[in-house]
């Protein structure tokens, strides 16, 4: 396979685009400070594994390695950037800039406008996940080799999220954190009213706005009591009608976390 350009390739577009979302990419910049991944570690506030996983994932993104182990020495070894990793970094800069000189440009004209700035956050995510709800992290609980993160919307309802510990270190977790919870339509189910039997954590309540029948089982979409949107499916059988109340279940271990931009 031919591997992507370093500086035009899809694949450091991609490693690129988790920039504002979390500490991969500190933790890159740290290796090449230090020369080992354990100092970058313990620098980013991570445990080494966590480091590694980071690692892990900018390289799967940019499809190319972009730290190589050196052996031998006084220290036993460590750890460099390869020349694409020093690029990616470099790119990692330029777009930081250029993203500062736009939020600046948009928080000029809003006021300008008398008008408020509009929330950017998740703009730049893209993800085939149609659920995306802006919410704060209010309390984080250890739950074996997870974290199961306790989230509130705009007008105060529950939400959770179950992660592994490695993922609540690299997006830098702690209560007050701005967060967008995203999950899978498929993995959210609309009924009619909340039930104690349903053993999914999440359970908010709102109304259907639209729908699209199938014999298989509704899609409805459902306004939720804070304004937002949230689409699920219904199983078959369950007849819902635009206006009437309903309830989109799921699971805590369906729902991602992302920090956006």
């Amino acid at each position: 396979m031919t591997s992507p350009s370093p500086l035009t390739g899809t694949g450091l577009a991609g490693a690129l685009g988790h920039e504002a979302a979390d500490k991969r990419l500190d933790i890159l910049r740290r290796i090449g400070q230090a020369g080992s991944i354990s100092e970058a570690a313990r620098g980013a506030g991570v445990s080494y594994k966590a480091a590694w996983q980071a690692i892990d994932t900018l390289t799967n993104l940019a499809g190319a390695p972009l730290v190589e182990r050196t052996v031998g020495g006084s220290g036993g070894g460590g750890a460099q950037l390869t020349a694409t990793g020093q690029q990616l970094l470099d790119a990692a800069d330029t777009l930081a800039t250029l993203r500062l000189q736009a939020l600046a440009q948009v928080a000029q004209r809003s006021a300008s406008a008398r008008g408020a700035a509009p929330r950017l956050a998740g703009l730049g995510l893209r993800t085939s996940m149609r659920n995306q709800l802006p919410c704060q992290v209010v309390a984080l609980q250890r739950a074996g080799r997870a974290v199961q993160v306790r989230l509130r919307l705009s007008d105060g309802s529950a939400l959770v999220s179950r992660i592994t510990r490695e993922s609540a270190e690299l997006l830098g977790l702690a209560v007050g954190t701005e967060v967008i919870a995203l999950a899978k339509a498929t993995a959210v189910a609309v009924v009619s009213a909340p039930a104690t039997e349903v053993a999914a954590s999440n359970q908010l309540q709102g109304t259907v706005a639209r729908l699209a029948r199938s014999t298989s089982g509704d899609e409805i979409t459902v306004t939720l009591a804070c304004g937002l949107q949230m689409v699920g499916f219904a199983a078959p059988g369950l007849h819902f009608r635009v206006g009437q109340a309903a309830v989109a279940v799921f699971d805590e271990a369906a729902v991602v976390l992302a920090i956006g931009a």
